[in-house]
Formats: C-alpha cells, sequence, structure tokens
C-alpha cells in the first residue's frame, strides 16, 4: 500500500542464511558474494570476469589477490570453491580465469588454502603460499612453488619454519621475495628456485603497534622500497639497492623532536612452566633512573597466535610517558618462533601461556627498579582474555583493564563472526565438548577473582561480541568486585578506528590504574 501522507514504513525485515553473517569492521553482510572485475588502464567501465555464488574475489577479511600472466590473458585468483564453503572457510585453491571468456581452471587441489599466487616474470612458474589443513589452532604459513601449468607443487620453506606473507617475484625469475616474522621482528626473505634462503632486511614496520605488520615492493630494477621502523620511531620509507639500505623520510621528526620516547630494552627470561626461554620487551619512562622504583604494567597481545615485537607502539608508550616501566613479551602460543612454540596452547588456551608472563612480571621485578605494590596488567581480545585469566589465579596486581575479552568460550562460538574456531581452538562443537569449552572459559573461575577491573568493549564488535565484556562485568558486580563497564560507541573490534576513541581507550586505562595506585 501506498505510504501514508507524512509517514515512513519501518525497515523490512532481513533474512541470511549464511554461516558467517556479520562481520567485524563491516556489519551485517549483504547478500552476493565479492566477484573479480578488470578495467582498462586508461579507464572505462570495468567488466565483470568472474561469476556464480562462490567467494571469487575474495570474503570478509578482504579481497582475493589477482595476478595476471605476462601475456595478459589470464588472472590467478585464489577462490573457496568447496561446496561446504561456510564450513571448510580455509579451502581456497589457485583458478586461471581467462580474462575473455570468463572460463576458469583450477591449479590446486588439496585440503588447505592455497594463497597468493604470483607468476614470475618468465611466465614459467607460480609462486603461492598455503599449508596442509590439519585443523590446528596455528598451521605455519609456507611458499609453495608450481610450473605454470599447475604441476611440479612444491614447499621451498620447510625449514624456515616461519609463516610466509606476499610472495614477491624478482625481475629476472631467479627467485621470491617474501615478508616473514622471527622471533618478533619483520623482515624480508628471498628463496631462490631452487631452494636456497636468504634474509633480506630486518624491522619492517608501518603501524603504532607493537604487533607484526610491514610492506615492501619491488621494482623492475631489482630495487626494494619498504616501510622500516625503530623501538623508538612509528615508521619511514626506506629503499634497499644491492643489499644498502636508505632510509628516505622522517616523518616524525618534529614530533620527535618535543616528546622523548620511552627506551625499549629487549630481553629473555625462562618460563616457570617449564624453563622455556621467552622473549620480551621492557619500555622505561623517558628519563628513567634505575635507582628509582616504578609502577609496571604487564601488557599482553591478543590473538592468541600473533607476535610482539620491537618495533613503536603507541599505546605503551602513552603509559611510559605516565611514569610506568611496561612490559611485553610473546608467550607461548605466539608466532613467528615456529610451529611447535605455537601450537603448545592447541586446544589448551588460556593456559601455560599464564605461567610465562607471570614469569616476566617476576623477571623484571628482579631487576630491582620496579615497586611491587603496584602492579598492573591489561590486554586486548587474546590479550583480554588472558588479563582476566591472570586475575582468576593471582592477586598481585592492584588493577586491570580487560579489554574486548571472551569470557565464555560456549556462547563465543554462537555469536562471533568467526565460528569455524569450533573444529580449529576445540575438538568440536561446544554441545558436544561441554567440559572443554567452559574449563577454558572465564566464567568458570570469575568468583576468585579480587583485583579492580575496568572491562572495555566496542559497542559494533563482532569479533568478540560486546556480550562477553558484559558477562564479565555482570559476574564481578555480583561478587562485588571494584568494576566497570565502558562501552564505545560504533566501534568494531579494537576500539581504533576513531582516533578520538582509540586516545579515550589509553586515558581510561591509565586513569583506572591511577586510580588504584598505591600512594606508599
Amino acid at each position: 500500500p501506498a505510504t501514508p501522507s507524512g509517514a515512513k514504513w519501518a525497515d523490512p525485515p532481513t533474512v541470511y542464511d549464511r554461516l558467517v553473517y556479520r562481520f567485524n569492521g563491516t556489519g551485517y553482510l549483504k547478500p552476493g558474494y565479492m566477484q573479480v572485475f578488470v578495467v582498462n588502464a586508461e579507464g572505462g567501465a570495468p567488466r565483470q570476469v568472474t561469476n556464480g555464488d562462490f567467494p571469487n574475489g575474495g570474503n570478509e577479511f578482504g579481497p582475493s589477490r589477482a595476478s595476471w600472466t605476462p601475456d595478459g590473458k589470464y588472472l590467478l585468483v585464489s577462490v573457496n570453491r568447496h561446496p561446504e564453503s561456510d564450513h571448510e572457510y580455509f579451502d581456497d585453491e589457485v583458478y586461471e580465469f581467462n580474462v575473455s571468456d570468463g572460463s576458469l581452471r583450477p591449479l590446486t587441489n588439496r585440503k588447505g588454502p592455497d594463497n597468493a599466487p604470483a607468476v614470475s616474470p618468465n611466465g614459467k612458474l607460480i609462486a603461492y603460499t598455503g599449508f596442509d589443513d590439519r585443523y590446528q589452532g596455528h598451521q605455519t604459513t609456507k611458499l609453495y612453488l608450481m610450473n605454470r601449468d599447475g604441476t611440479g607443487s612444491h614447499s621451498l620453506s620447510d625449514k624456515l619454519d616461519r609463516d610466509v606473507q606476499d610472495p614477491q617475484w624478482a625481475p629476472d625469475s631467479t627467485g621470491i621475495y617474501f615478508r616473514y616474522d622471527d622471533q618478533g621482528d619483520s623482515k624480508v626473505g628471498f628463496y631462490l628456485v631452487d631452494g636456497t634462503f636468504k634474509k633480506i632486511a630486518d624491522h619492517l614496520a608501518a603501524t603504532t603497534g607493537a604487533g607484526g605488520s610491514g610492506t615492501f615492493s619491488l621494482a623492475r630494477t631489482g630495487m626494494i622500497a619498504l616501510t622500516y621502523g625503530r623501538p623508538d620511531n612509528p615508521g619511514d620509507v626506506a629503499i634497499l639497492n644491492n643489499g644498502a639500505m636508505k632510509v628516505l623520510t622522517s616523518l616524525n621528526e618534529e614530533l620527535l623532536t618535543q616528546k622523548k620516547p620511552g627506551h625499549v630494552e629487549e630481553f629473555s627470561f625462562e618460563s616457570s612452566k617449564d624453563n622455556r626461554k621467552i622473549q620480551g620487551w621492557i619500555v622505561h619512562p623517558p628519563d628513567f633512573d634505575p635507582t628509582k622504583k616504578y609502577p609496571l604494567v604487564l601488557e599482553i597481545h591478543g590473538g592468541p597466535f600473533a607476535d610482539y615485537g620491537d618495533r613503536f607502539d603507541f599505546e605503551k608508550q602513552v603509559l611510559a610517558s605516565r611514569g610506568y616501566v611496561v612490559l611485553y613479551a610473546n608467550p607461548r602460543g605466539s608466532t613467528s618462533y615456529g610451529e611447535e612454540f605455537a601450537n603448545l596452547i592447541h586446544h589448551a588456551y588460556p593456559g601455560d601461556d599464564y605461567s610465562d608472563l607471570n614469569s616476566g612480571v617476576d623477571a623484571v621485578i628482579a631487576k630491582g627498579y620496579i615497586d611491587t605494590n603496584n602492579l598492573f596488567v591489561t590486554g586486548g581480545s587474546g590479550g583480554g582474555v588472558l588479563t582476566c585469566w591472570t586475575i582468576e589465579h593471582t592477586d598481585r596486581f592492584r588493577a586491570a583493564a580487560a579489554l574486548y575479552p571472551v569470557i565464555n568460550w560456549y556462547s563465543f562460538a554462537l555469536t562471533s563472526d568467526i565460528p569455524f574456531i569450533t573444529k580449529y581452538w576445540f575438538p568440536g562443537l561446544p554441545w558436544d565438548n561441554t567440559d572443554s569449552y567452559m574449563q577454558r572459559s572465564l566464567t568458570n573461575l570469575v568468583a576468585k577473582v579480587k583485583t579492580p577491573t575496568l572491562v572495555m568493549t566496542g559497542e559494533a564488535d563482532y569479533r568478540t561480541p560486546i556480550s562477553e565484556a558484559e558477562q564479565f562485568y555482570e559476574a564481578l558486580k555480583l561478587l562485588n568486585v571494584d568494576t566497570v563497564l565502558v562501552r564505545v560507541p560504533e566501534e568494531p573490534h579494537g576500539i581504533a578506528r576513531r582516533p578520538s576513541h582509540h586516545i579515550a581507550k589509553m586515558l581510561y586505562i591509565a586513569g583506572w590504574f591511577e586510580q588504584h595506585k598505591s600512594k606508599m
């Protein structure tokens, strides 16, 4: 019927029929799939090359990388065309798409992802990344090489035991450059087609966080441009020519003349769990004096399959500027140390990673400049999980700030935009493995918490949905624990989309710690 004068019909209902129906940073997904289009280099109307009810152009995590063959007749694209793609989320294969008629041909065929295809300049070989999917929490992404027709596929990087990203061919087709993280450092590596390995560059960085980052680009001459950073500098553009590096920019020079960053010290310590060596970093306050006593903040990375490193971190520097020593580390489960180390938490997270982190606190205290009456802990996402797990196992911290944590693995599996964790992080579906889910859920031990806790989450977070943080807050309130809940409007996972919200996040954490700091 026609709309009455001056009235507006209510929005119609929406129907969803896919397993992943909303996604962090995107919102509720519209019907349809991404497709690949081509457009004339001089401009003009785009033409769709792919079609069908498949994510030919990529999925919610981002668009697929489309690689042209040198003759300009084909595009190589990684696509998941598995009939159960909703449930086999990472079963991508490399396909060859004919640009003229849209026909396609699979070049790989295995259980597991095959991604980032890149054709050699001479058109004879294809490099790509992937792994044989064994449903492990972490599986090392390897560099593969195959003939142009899809035959002869083999791994080049078995011995490296590090995750390979962004393969790019040398102009003369002799080998492949790529990015990888190694012991908390983002690097550029190179493999000759015969499997000979060489490290090319260290210290890639591109963000204001301590997590793995950085990009590089290869010129036809063989010169490499890259983003280069150090713990006291957020990053600049550099070039690498015949092994010699030259930094071209000084983007933060003016800022760094006004603001003095804290010195970042790398160190290692042994875990009380099994004496494993754990790598960590200490951010000292500016004008640090080792004869004085400082409050300590333990800051825990998320993932949990991720890594911290010797990179500039805005949030940690803010805490250091307020007089805190900041400890961050790569406990078991972190990447950049090999698949065995990462999978020490397979079906066992959170758990022994807590022992690693607590040992790090002990190691910093042993240096003699920490006020043991003023220990604090914080972390986001997986770091929020471990923050909550930590205060359920010790009362040594005066206050905690748990950012967008997972509290109940059962509810998380049914509300998050990554429901495939049921087969990668757990032995199966929650109703078939209730004990496994609940033993590792923070609701199971919440009654032990005595630490004053700030809980913060974004209202548009679909990775660790707001209901997770709300459960922890409500539980602590029922237990009469000193706690507050901070909800940040329109923010997805991470609370960093808007600068004002990012700043507010840091100020709330710092303010909470100041409020609970011992005055002795």
